[in-house]
């Protein structure tokens, strides 16, 4: 039977209108290239290495090619994946993993135990470059044998199992890599994973081919195209006029005025990622009054209602709901009276108001720059003057990295684990590249929890930990996102709480 193109669909012939009206499921399954519009572009193919290892949202790029090692489910649940089972030893000074076997890499190459052994190896290796070496440095003398791999708990970090689903936690191919070095393997990435690499055009697109020999089983879509477009609107208009099939984090009033159109459909559910505004510890954010004053006077449920749709829920910590340190208790009230009177006592008011910049990024998340114009209206009311400076994301994890962030500054937190040392402790902790707030008393309190070995005793001590930041106003919690997803009638999106948007996911509707 003859398929008919997307292309032939779109000359826009009577005919061919016709047909859609009356032929829009079969079109769908007729669909031999399925392509994405997405919402950021894809700086480096390795996984494990630079800024790019830690942008939650490249991820889903990262795991159609790569495997990690050890599959999350759309629930963010853990499951075997390249590894079948793991866990410690009785005392907790050894992990044991159990490989798959059966599996190849994508030039056929067999995968083995000693991939898995070289991966953790090379992540816990300072010299590589992983930004989280310092957590793959928990694990010493890594060794392989048979589909075993085995090591040493130098120190205990009672998160490293979630960081194999988490970011970096891919496993690479060691006799490959070792044969092409990072450049070749830069021309040229291969995995384990669902798709291939067929083609990468930088800061345009990277089609994807299906891998047949695929240990979870082929994908339904054999060619898969992934457009980098950071403009949202131009998202937007690629599903509208059906030059994609897919797109994801668009306006809500347009996710909204589509989704039910017909020619159209959509999905939006809770996802792990969060909006936050970073607090720097220079200029006015040294003043205690300035930091609470600046949360206190932000009404976070009207700019979900009037910005978002109401797609969102508002937080008070760097825990949502489905974290496993989420306090309901821990409130920063909205109250601009008592803003006011904060800057007062610091010789501030809307007649004299204290100045800062803030950075955002406009259009990488609905309504990111649009969110700060009203926080930055908001804050005029009591006596903040901010300057809203706009950035590619890219510029973000450079000037965080190097501690160089305004006063302020907006972004999206990932994190798919739910664990608080992925959240608060990434983000808060000194030490660590993710954070900008090197205040002495919160390393300190921070510091002992990152090996406590009593997992209650753990969790309690993050929730201190959140309580103290929100009465000092460390950082400014905003929301939990909701992600609006459009996609074509004919393609079935199964959404994943990471907010990875995996196109070997997808089915035929």
């Amino acid at each position: 039977m003859k398929q008919v193109s997307r292309r032939t669909v779109l000359k826009g012939s009577a005919a061919a209108l016709a047909l859609t009206a009356f032929a829009g499921p079969s079109l769908a399954q007729g669909i031999e290239e399925l392509v994405i519009a997405y919402n950021v572009n894809l700086p480096s193919w390795d996984p494990t290495v630079g800024p790019s290892a830690v942008n939650p949202t490249i991820q889903g790029i990262y795991q159609s090619v790569f495997d990690q090692f050890i599959l999350q489910q759309p629930d963010l649940s853990p499951a075997p994946g390249l590894l079948t089972e793991w866990g410690w030893n009785d005392d907790k000074t050894k992990i044991m993993m159990t490989v798959r076997e059966g599996v190849t890499w994508h030039d056929g190459s067999p995968f083995t135990a000693e991939d898995v052994a070289w991966s953790l190896t090379r992540a816990a290796d300072e010299a590589t470059g992983n930004p989280i070496q310092f957590v793959w440095s928990t694990l010493a003398n890594i060794k392989a044998e048979g589909n075993t791999v085995t090591a040493d708990v130098a120190r205990f970090e009672p998160t490293i199992f979630k960081w194999m689903y988490f970011l970096t936690g891919y496993v690479l191919p060691k006799a490959y890599y070792e044969k092409v070095g990072a450049d070749g393997f830069e021309a040229a990435p291969i995995g384990t994973g669902p798709y291939m690499v067929d083609k990468f055009e930088r800061n345009a697109f990277v089609r994807l081919k299906a891998n047949p020999n695929y240990w979870g089983g082929k994908p339904d879509f054999e060619t898969v195209t992934i457009k980098f477009v950071t403009d949202a609107a131009s998202r937007v208009a690629e599903v509208e006029s059906g030059n994609s099939h897919v797109t994801l984090e668009m306006p809500y009033e347009e996710y909204d005025r589509l989704k039910g159109g017909g020619n159209v459909a959509g999905t939006a559910a809770p996802i792990s990622d969060i909006g936050m505004i970073f607090l720097n510890d220079i200029d006015a954010m040294l003043d205690p009054n300035v930091r609470m004053a600046a949360a206190m006077s932000i009404d976070k449920q009207l700019i979900i209602d009037r910005l978002l749709s109401g797609y969102g829920v508002a937080i008070d910590t760097l825990q949502t709901p489905e974290y496993e340190s989420y306090d309901v208790s821990i409130k920063v009230p909205y109250d601009p009276d008592k803003a006011m009177e904060l800057l007062a006592a610091s010789g501030y008011s809307p007649d004299n108001p204290v100045k800062f910049k803030i950075q955002t990024t406009r259009g990488f998340k609905p309504k990111d720059y649009e969110m700060i114009q009203a926080i930055v209206g908001l804050w005029r009311k009591v006596g903040i003057e901010a300057e809203i400076e706009v950035y590619e994301i890219a510029k973000h994890f450079e000037l965080r990295a190097a501690d160089q962030l305004a006063p302020a500054a907006f972004y999206n937190w990932g994190n798919s684990v739910g664990d608080p040392t992925t959240s608060t402790g990434f983000a808060m902790f000194g030490p660590s590249p993710h954070s900008v707030w090197d205040g002495e008393d919160l390393i300190g309190m921070i510091g002992p929890l990152w090996g406590e070995a009593d997992e209650a005793k753990r969790i309690e001590g993050w929730k201190g930990v959140d309580k103290y930041i929100a009465e000092n106003a460390l950082v400014i919690p905003l929301l939990q996102y909701v992600q609006p997803i459009l996609h074509a009638p004919g393609v079935s999106v199964t959404p994943h709480a990471s907010g990875a948007l995996l196109p070997h996911l997808m089915k035929r509707a």
